[in-house]
């Protein structure tokens, strides 16, 4: 077996199904032989589109996601992509390509100091330097991305360790100038080399793959628990804050979501953990949730950080007693210290509470919490119906509140959605909700744009049956329009939206307003729909507010068929996100 079997028969065993690259001579061998053991071979057009898509795949399956990139500007490509991926806490492998471990440092093409590039961004570095050493390093590195706090692990493979013995001897010795050796620095430059590959190749292939231990979800102490679940019995207004943490471990979804309904506590969900109860839920809250934190006495946060998105912990009522259960310790008390920290798996930790409270108390509780479960449904109710309002506004051109009020009537129920962008897709945000868990995919916490062609990617390879969407706003869309191409040329047939307001909106409203100039954020109405069709899709022009409907169909029954298809749709300005810059 050559690197790149060995590779492949560990990747098979860890049950990877996708693995996602830009082919590169420094990795061919990866490629070719994981072909063969049956695991599907996406390429992409961009580097970074490979990582973001592995990152998708992490999350909906559980299981790292695999990306191979080749040396050099291979893997420089992929910066921004593996730090969102650290971010969002999401468990991937990345191969880099290497040079000849014997050219190290001596100009070869694309040989830079890798390590040093990636270590800051990744839990761990690996630079296997002999055959024998890949099947060990691989099981690690799979095994590090996903204890404690999920991350991203990277593999340097030089191109000696992947390909066949006999190839690099020959490489070695051809290119050393050696092959008949004419002098004493001939021979001596031989017999280093032939002593070098003995040291690589020596034990190879090493030994053989195992299959993966189940991932262990951490406990919480019993203590912990029993404390958590007695402030449950007092609180008069609890309140659970769950992030994409609490998910990490994706066959458990259903698990979790069963225990959040038995204890009945009022639930907001962030990030990835959207889509965790379903369309709709009588515990799950969408709007209005800082109210909902100020007024409570007892909250909860399971595996969110309380960054900026919480207010820095400002959100939350000083008065309250705050639980913070997160798998990194000092998440506990960023920001702010809480009444008690937990350093567990919060998923773990839902189904340990609810098992606490089983024996007869929960209608008790549910009498008890009524009052404010009206409260905040009044609340909800009230800022729906001021979001159907500003959806009947006209504008020139379509409402994008609109837009997305009846897209969320003609999504399918598998549905899977994709966010990419700021103004247009913080708007769906408020409006389109994911039908089940593990199926809505946003950049995470770095906020990052460009995950969209990459994370459509993945969510079309991962559930081939399911109907995708991706909100790209137009800016956002010109970082990864490209993978249409990718889609095409796979059979992905995704369906992308994307609001054309000629603007960076997100930046240009509050900026025009504070600082009196649109400088740098100004675009054109692009004819997305004509790029669309150039990568061989289908594009749809949508500048009738009374198609909508009409439009949002055809692009269904177009995808059904295994075309992807881009809704380039003219939208106009609304207030409906005013002062909402985030910096």
């Amino acid at each position: 077996m050559d690197g790149g079997q060995i590779i492949a028969s560990v990747l098979e065993r860890q049950g990877v199904r996708q693995l996602y690259t830009l082919c590169g001579g420094h990795i061919s061998p990866i490629l070719v032989a994981a072909k063969r053991v049956g695991i599907d071979i996406i390429d992409v057009r961009d580097e970074a589109s490979a990582v973001f898509a592995a990152d998708a795949t992490a999350r909906m399956t559980g299981i790292p996601g695999v990306a191979a990139v080749t040396a050099g500007p291979g893997l420089t490509n992929t910066i921004t992509a593996v730090k969102n991926a650290q971010l969002a806490e999401s468990p991937l492998v990345i191969f880099g390509g290497a040079t000849a471990t014997v050219l190290e440092g001596r100009g070869s093409l694309q040989d830079i100091d890798q390590v040093a590039l990636m270590q800051p961004h990744v839990k761990q570095v690996f630079t296997p330097r002999s055959v024998r050493q890949l099947v060990p390093t691989i099981e690690a590195a799979f095994r590090i991305a996903q204890a404690g706090v999920p991350g991203p692990v990277f593999v340097e493979t030089p191109v000696d360790l992947l390909y066949p013995e006999a190839t690099v001897r020959e490489w070695y010795i051809d290119q050393g100038g050696v092959k008949q050796p004419k002098n004493l620095v001939g021979y001596a430059t031989r017999a280093f080399l032939e002593q070098h590959l003995a040291r690589q190749f020596w034990g190879a292939p090493g030994p053989k793959a195992q299959a993966p231990e189940p991932v262990r979800m951490l406990d919480a102490s019993r203590r912990d628990v029993d404390k958590v679940v007695g402030w449950l019995r007092e609180a008069k207004r609890p309140v659970f804050v769950v992030g994409s943490q609490t998910v990490s471990v994706a066959a458990q979804a259903p698990a979790i979501a069963a225990a959040l309904e038995s204890i009945g506590v009022p639930v907001w969900l962030a990030g990835g953990a959207r889509g965790l109860l379903g369309q709709v839920h009588p515990v799950q809250y969408r709007h209005k949730r800082t109210a909902s934190l100020k007024a409570a006495d007892l909250v909860v946060v399971f595996g969110f950080p309380l960054d900026f998105r919480l207010g820095y912990g400002r959100s939350i009522g000083s008065k309250a007693k705050l639980v913070t259960v997160n798998l990194g310790v000092d998440a506990l008390t960023q920001n702010r210290r809480p009444t008690l920290g937990v350093h567990a798996h919060p998923g773990r930790f839902i189904t340990q509470l609810a098992a606490g409270l089983a024996g007869g108390t929960s209608q008790a509780n549910a009498q008890r919490w009524q009052p404010w479960f009206d409260e905040i449904s009044e609340r909800e109710q009230a800022r729906d119906a001021e979001i159907v309002e500003q959806g009947q506004a006209k504008v020139e051109g379509v409402n994008p509140i609109d837009l997305f009020l009846r897209l969320e009537q003609i999504m399918a129920e598998d549905s899977v959605l994709v966010v990419d962008g700021g103004d247009f897709v913080a708007t769906a945000a408020y409006i389109v909700r994911p039908r089940r868990p593990l199926s809505w995919l946003d950049p995470g916490v770095f906020g990052t744009l460009g995950v969209g062609g990459g994370f459509a990617v993945a969510s079309c390879a991962v559930r081939p049956q399911a109907e995708v969407w991706l909100i790209y706003g137009d800016g956002s869309s010109g970082y990864s329009l490209a993978e249409i191409d990718t889609c095409v040329r796979r059979g992905l047939a995704p369906i992308a939206i994307i609001g054309n307001d000629g603007s960076w909106q997100q930046i240009a409203r509050d900026q025009i307003e504070i600082l009196g100039d649109a400088c740098g954020t100004e675009l054109l109405r692009t004819a997305y729909h004509t790029v669309a069709e150039g990568y061989g899709g289908r594009g749809l022009l949508l500048d009738d507010p009374a198609k909508i409907d009409e439009t949002l169909r055809e692009a269904q029954t177009i995808a059904k068929q295994g075309t992807p298809v881009v809704i380039n749709v003219m939208i106009g300005n609304t207030d409906f996100r005013k002062g909402s810059i985030s910096m």
